[in-house]
């Protein structure tokens, strides 16, 4: 049979009840009554219970916010109990597809990074296909979202790639305290239709012209090899942290390659302990020379 794991949240009000797999895919949606519950079977049920206030369905989880009438202790084990027993009797968590339902929402959590300056505010949407990054406002001319961000005094960069953007900030305070205001302000700017960049405008950008590495055929075949180990092996765990690095150049005389880092990378207290002991060494293996030495620019 089927089992799911009551798991609470920092809310003492919601509480998780995940599932073994996947019942959503990369969306999340928010019921607040069973009239807007009509597309989801589950939900409506739930809603029957006199204490269920906000039904939530994202991932592999549904989340329920109660009514103060009852404490979770008391109520959660027979809710599993009946969410179990729905499906397992043929239930369906939706009666039509996904993709068609309007009450999709956007969640927002916040990471931690190696760089204690930085903070990743990772969503379950695509917001970009390209890296963008921006060290003040007057580089915002494609980003509305960075534009705006950088309104907040204690922003003093701004990264954006894929489903993540990567704060940094400055002396004024610690992530303690404008942590939850930058989610919230995030969530409500691409909840109301804020345009996170304009891709049409970044792609004549002259960062991004180097990003693309448009004369990759006519590079020598070492810069080649070294682009492509840091594509495939380097980048996917640098942007786990919230962060970015790009090829720049390779000397043949010197075995010097030069890299830059954007977004948590730049400024991190690790970064040259990680540059050094981890990406040269990887480097210096796969491209079986020890000669080789790997410097960071000032992005």
């Amino acid at each position: 049979m089927m089992k799911v794991t009551i798991k609470k949240t920092q809310n003492p009000t919601i509480l998780k009840f995940e599932f073994p797999d996947f019942i959503t895919q990369n969306e999340s949606f928010e019921f607040k009554n069973i009239d807007e519950a009509q597309n989801s079977p589950l939900a409506q049920k739930l809603f029957y219970l006199p204490f269920v206030k906000t039904v939530y369905i994202s991932g592999n989880f549904i989340a329920i916010e109660r009514f103060s009438i009852v404490d979770w202790e008391d109520v959660k084990e027979a809710v599993a109990d009946q969410i179990v027993e729905f499906i397992s009797n043929g239930g369906k968590i939706f009666s039509e597809s996904i993709s068609n339902l309007t009450n999709k929402v956007v969640t927002i959590y916040g990471e931690t990074t190696p760089n204690p300056a930085t903070l990743k505010f990772v969503t379950n949407k695509k917001l970009v296909t390209v890296a963008a990054e921006y060290k003040s406002i007057e580089e915002t001319t494609t980003s509305p979202l960075a534009n705006e961000l950088f309104q907040f005094p204690f922003v003093k960069e701004v990264f954006i790639d894929e489903n993540y953007i990567s704060i940094t900030k400055n002396e004024l305070g610690t992530w303690d305290e404008f942590g939850t205001e930058m989610r919230v302000f995030i969530k409500q700017y691409i909840d109301n239709g804020g345009v996170v960049l304009d891709e049409s405008l970044y792609s004549n950008h002259i960062k991004q012209e180097k990003q693309q590495i448009k004369n990759f055929e006519n590079l020598d075949t070492t810069s080649q090899q070294i682009i492509n180990i840091l594509e495939e092996y380097v980048k996917p765990a640098v942007a786990a942290d919230g962060g970015n690095i790009l090829f720049d150049s390779y000397d043949s005389n010197e075995k010097r390659i030069k890299v830059i880092l954007q977004g948590s990378c730049n400024g991190c207290p690790s970064s040259t302990f990680t540059l050094k002991n981890g990406i040269e060494n990887m480097l210096k293996n796969m491209l079986n020379d020890d000669a080789i030495i790997v410097e960071a620019l000032n992005s």
